[in-house]
């Protein structure tokens, strides 16, 4: 099973991500266990402070050193856990990245907030650090939640059909295909022929013709790679 630890300043926002749909499932099914810690539960301030100005000036609050120390500390306890960071600076999340994640035992996610974290943290505690995207949010707990998702359903049997996966956007550094489903016309707009036919064959090329026309066009980025 794999465990995922994750700590907050804002523990109530996982709930309605964590108690739904496949990680959900995921849980109830012993593939993966999460557990959400409040930083302030850390803190050595008598009024639960966990941030403080940032020295050289500026605006805005650094989530401080102490806390998260102790924290990643007492959760690690003596297991060997991978360590990330979100945070705007961090690199690019992927498919590729989700992937080689849930092939861990043991995460522990540090959600950044407010003007950033004491640089302490990343270079001493963090394994790697990790942004969503090139923008900016208000706190590193939206990242994390899409971390894992993107992680747990690709743990061996969270989902019921395996092969689902091999087809999905980025596995091959492609946009996944059209997909269509009951009923065959509405509105006037009907289903491709070919997908009625029952020619796997016929049908598999048809789709990666129509990934590699949606990868050029949406993600052109993509493209050198996915002709490969």
């Amino acid at each position: 099973m794999m465990r995922i630890d994750i700590l907050t300043i804002f523990p109530k926002m996982f709930s309605a991500v964590l108690d739904e749909s496949i990680i959900k499932r995921a849980k109830a099914k012993k593939k993966v266990d999460i557990r959400v810690h409040d930083l302030r539960d850390f803190t050595k301030d008598k009024y639960k402070k966990v941030d403080d100005r940032p020295f050289g000036g500026g605006p805005g609050m650094v989530l401080m050193a102490q806390p998260i120390f102790d924290a990643v500390k007492k959760i690690r306890g003596r297991r060997k856990v991978h360590v990330i960071l979100t945070c705007a600076g961090g690199h690019a999340f992927t498919q590729k990245k989700a992937r080689q994640l849930s092939g861990y035992k043991n995460l522990l996610i540090i959600c950044g907030h407010y003007e950033g974290v004491d640089e302490r943290v990343r270079q001493a505690l963090a394994d790697e650090s990790i942004s969503i995207g090139d923008y900016v949010l208000t706190g590193g707990e939206l990242p994390a939640m899409v971390l894992i998702d993107a992680v747990v359903r690709l743990i061996p049997g969270v989902l019921g059909k395996e092969e689902s996966l091999k087809d999905e956007s980025f596995e091959n550094d492609l946009l996944e295909y059209p997909q269509y489903t009951r009923p065959a016309e509405f509105e006037g707009m009907k289903v491709p022929e070919i997908l009625l036919s029952g020619n796997h064959a016929q049908i598999g090329a048809w789709r990666h013709k129509k990934a590699l026309a949606r990868t050029k066009k949406e993600r052109p980025d993509l493209q050198s790679k996915g002709k490969k």
